[in-house]
């Protein structure tokens, strides 16, 4: 087969030949090929719903472990929050325990007692004397007491029993 070219601006074949393609034929589907296209979808879909679960565990797992961790962090904090408050109220209770030491001194109680109060020492005449007589009142005890315990155990059990 010969083939020719015009020559002008552009090349170009002349009396092209044309050979006839077989155009594929149309499969018809049997039952068996739909058979097992639907296998195939319904295979291709299983493990497509087993992917989506598998996927969906995981994230729920994974929030499950990112929550607890949040409330893991939240407590924390509040308890280092307490221990800063414990350390604050503990370091005014060391101030406030040396403030009163030194407020309970015996000189300084004398000298509030004697500014606000007004108090003064004791004169000797302001002291009165009490004398009290030497006497005992207090009686001993004379009474005896007596047991009267003249029943033995299984006698008392027999008159609990039969009600004698």
């Amino acid at each position: 087969m010969i083939n020719y070219y015009e020559y002008e601006t552009s090349p170009r074949k002349i009396d092209p030949v044309y050979e006839e393609k077989e155009q594929p034929r149309k499969k018809t589907k049997t039952q068996k090929h739909v058979k097992k296209h639907k296998d195939k979808a319904v295979e291709y879909s299983r493990k497509r719903a087993k992917y989506i679960i598998e996927i969906g565990l995981a994230f729920a797992i994974l929030l499950t472990i990112s929550y607890r961790y949040s409330l893991i962090n939240t407590r924390f904090n509040e308890k280092e929050a307490l221990k800063s408050d414990l350390a604050e109220i503990q370091k005014q209770n060391a101030q406030l325990q040396i403030s009163i030491e030194k407020g309970t001194n015996i000189n300084n109680v004398e000298q509030q007692a004697k500014e606000k109060l007004g108090m003064k020492k004791l004169d000797n005449n302001q002291k009165v004397y009490v004398s009290l007589p030497k006497e005992d009142y207090v009686e001993s005890g004379t009474e005896q007491v007596e047991t009267s315990e003249t029943e033995t155990w299984w006698e008392a059990l027999i008159n609990d029993l039969f009600g004698n």
